[in-house]
């Protein structure tokens, strides 16, 4: 399973039709103070199977990490694999949305997108203060 897509951004969802739409598209954030809060923003995941992988299962994990090594969390879910069609891929969408995270400082930060237990891809995300003006 390969993640064929990951990006942060301010909005996302799945129109009926099945489109992935994406708005605002980022990998910095700024503050004026720290602590700070972060309201709301999604990390937007695209995985995709060949037919060797149809009817199997794969654990996928979600990690923010900081320039520490720490998780300030982890999500944890499975992506099952349906019938794939020869000469056809299988492909699915995840769309998490992250609401409320605090960032105690500016720093490095990384999201790691896990298929068992293996990092598939990774997104940065740098946190900045803004110039006192």
């Amino acid at each position: 399973m390969n993640v064929t897509l990951a990006v942060m951004a301010d909005s996302a969802n799945m129109s009926q039709e099945g489109k992935l739409n994406i708005m605002g598209i980022f990998d910095a954030l700024y503050a004026e103070t720290f602590p700070t809060i972060h309201p709301e923003m999604k990390l937007v995941v695209q995985l995709e199977a060949d037919i060797g992988e149809a009817e199997q299962v794969h654990h996928i994990e979600i990690q923010m990490m900081d320039a520490d090594g720490r998780k300030p969390f982890v999500v944890n879910g499975q992506v099952v694999i349906g019938e794939v069609r020869p000469g056809t891929v299988f492909k699915t969408n995840s769309i998490l949305n992250i609401r409320g995270v605090q960032f105690e400082r500016p720093g490095d930060f990384v999201f790691n997108i896990l298929v068992d237990g293996h990092v598939k891809r990774q997104v940065p995300l740098k946190v900045l203060q803004l110039p006192k003006t």
